[in-house]
């Protein structure tokens, strides 16, 4: 085993699982009378659209607000039990081999392995003990007195903010970032892509791998999705410590995808 004091930093979304969060939920809170039917389908249509055309920065701050507006007044409590019932359904088909080889060869070269992402903490954090990685960097959302989402965010694991979450974790830990590798899809994770002394493009939009090029960058295209149940010899996933967590979450960003797209068509 290598002796270094790296680590390696994963997005979630078309990283390590094949769908977006988002999609993958819509139906669990649906079926838990969180979603109408009508605004599931709609979520579910406007998605689609949000994942072939990509969105910038605007248009994610936008997403941002009206997810905030939608899960206001959810109970974190409902969210957390729907999340933990539905995720090895939900999740285990739509996971990348490649993602779970890169993740497992990580760990075996000694470096600590981070899931990174804008989405829910109370997705991520699950999500991230079921894969056995070390550590979770993810939104976190403003509970109130009754354990209710109040509709603001405290931490916003997103963009530069992902970068700057990345920093913290590596001056707690000692991590040399220089020596690290991060993933992701996405040209709004190229701040995070940045920090490190080894980004790698998965299955990059069209600005990623444009920027890629450019600067001599390593890419990849994970296309085999497996079923961790199929998978021999797994290692026990460690404890997961959750540095975020949050409301950009589930079927509400998927929400906010379908009013984006709805907004922009008639613009």
């Amino acid at each position: 085993m290598e002796s270094t004091n790296a680590a390696a930093f994963f997005d979630l979304d078309k990283t390590v699982i094949a769908k977006a969060s988002m999609v993958a939920f819509g139906r669990p809170f649906y079926r838990a009378g969180l979603l109408p039917r009508t605004v599931l389908i709609r979520a579910l249509w406007g998605q689609v659209v949000y994942q072939r055309m990509g969105a910038s920065a605007k248009r994610i701050e936008r997403m941002r607000h009206v997810v905030l507006r939608v899960t206001k007044g959810w109970d974190q409590a409902i969210v957390q039990q729907v999340v933990s019932d539905s995720l090895h359904d939900v999740i285990d088909p739509i996971v990348y081999d490649e993602a779970l080889q890169l993740i497992r060869w990580h760990q075996s070269e000694g470096r600590k392995v981070f899931i990174v992402s804008a989405s829910t903490e109370e997705l991520v954090a699950p999500l991230g003990r079921y894969l056995g990685v070390d550590e979770v960097i993810a939104t976190r959302a403003q509970v109130d007195a009754d354990g209710k989402y109040a509709g603001a965010i405290e931490i916003y694991a997103y963009g530069p903010n992902k970068a700057l979450l990345m920093k913290q974790a590596a001056q707690r830990d000692g991590i040399d970032l220089d020596a690290s590798y991060a993933y992701s899809d996405s040209a709004t994770d190229l701040p995070m892509l940045e920090t490190v002394g080894h980004p790698v493009v998965v299955n990059g939009d069209r600005e990623l791998l444009r920027v890629a090029r450019q600067r001599g960058w390593e890419e990849q295209v994970f296309t085999h999705q497996v079923r961790l149940r199929d998978r021999v010899h797994m290692p026990t996933p460690r404890q997961t410590a959750a540095i975020g967590g949050g409301v950009f979450g589930v079927a509400g960003a998927a929400v906010g995808a379908w009013i984006w797209f709805r907004k922009t068509r008639h613009a």
